[in-house]
């Protein structure tokens, strides 16, 4: 294998190329925008197949009754989309299993030896619950972030071959969490698909990292990457920080799990995956791109006759960014 270098259960809460907002070709047989075009579209889920390059927002929206049960079969007219408060019009409404572009950033410092073996069990777990046509990455740390090529692939959606990925490298060292979510969301730019997640498996810890947790969360804007992570606490380690991975999620639109003693982490995983198939996808073209860099505001509501009191979770905001497509030629862990 060659390396590169480089209640309180769930609490609702990685360089840049977003999920949204982005530089994007946008396939209608997937999102049947009704984006301005040279060919006029019929609506929202207009089914001809064109592209088009432009500054586009995608929110993925978990929607679940008061019982928590994700709710199927909801229309584009029951959301509504504000963004600093004014509501916008989504040209983009897809219900479903949507395929995802996800990188496991995998804790391999010391304090994470014991649970190794649990988290292969985990990934393996994630790949067989997800969608068949999601790519995936592995990035490994300590001390050092690497992020490992798969029989020489970038990402794969084989749980052998994830599962070889992380036991690469060997638990020992410190923890350089900061440093791994950034460069997982720098990967995530490379991937195929317009959704993006990060899933981190780790104590929480940091004490090696370069990055601060502002600059992380600041790149996780850009990317608008969903995070969610699996907090593998309970020792007696004082490094320990699961609140750190709480905080993370929270601002991001994901999940923090926190598996209770003999909870399996594998089923933990496999209910992360069902997560990100179970979710709407709202998409629209922000109206002022000059504010690149000021952090906008998202909030989603939703209101459908005879459903109850719906629950919704989405991110709480974006930044925009002004980036170039990332080049043919793909060597992870550099820039």
């Amino acid at each position: 294998m060659v390396r590169a270098p480089s209640p309180d259960r769930h609490d609702v809460s990685k360089r840049h190329l977003p999920f949204a907002p982005v530089w994007v070709f946008v396939s209608l047989l997937n999102f049947a925008p009704a984006l301005a075009t040279e060919r006029p579209q019929t609506g929202i889920h207009a089914q001809a197949k064109i592209a088009v390059s432009t500054k586009l927002v995608l929110l993925p929206v978990k929607v679940t009754d008061a019982e928590g049960k994700f709710v199927a079969g909801l229309k584009a007219e029951d959301f509504r989309v504000y963004e600093d408060g004014q509501l916008v019009k989504p040209t983009i409404f897809e219900e479903g299993d949507v395929p995802v572009t996800v990188g496991l950033v995998v804790d391999h410092s010391r304090s994470m030896g014991s649970k190794l073996m649990g988290v292969v069990a985990a990934v393996s777990s994630f790949a067989h619950s997800s969608n068949s046509h999601d790519e995936m990455f592995v990035v490994d740390f300590n001390d050092n972030v690497s992020i490992e090529l798969m029989k020489g692939k970038a990402f794969s959606s084989d749980a052998k071959e994830l599962g070889e990925a992380l036991t690469a490298v060997s638990a020992r060292g410190r923890t350089a969490l900061y440093d791994a979510v950034s460069e997982g969301l720098h990967h995530l730019r490379y991937g195929h698909m317009e959704k993006k997640a990060l899933v981190i498996i780790s104590d929480g810890g940091d004490n090696a990292s370069h990055l601060k947790y502002a600059q992380v969360l600041k790149q996780a804007r850009e990317t608008q990457a969903l995070i969610y992570s699996i907090a593998l606490v309970g020792s007696d380690d004082g490094e320990e920080n699961p609140g750190l991975l709480r905080r993370l999620c929270k601002d991001t639109g994901g999940i923090a799990y926190f598996p209770r003693a003999g909870e399996s982490v594998a089923n933990v995983s496999a209910e992360i995956a069902r997560d990100l198939r179970e979710q709407y996808t709202l998409g629209y073209v922000p109206q002022d791109l000059q504010r690149a860099e000021a952090f906008r505001k998202v909030e989603v509501k939703v209101t459908a006759q005879g459903r109850g009191k719906l629950r919704v979770r989405t991110r709480q905001g974006y930044s925009l960014e002004a980036e170039k497509e990332p080049g043919a030629q793909l060597v992870p862990g550099q820039r």
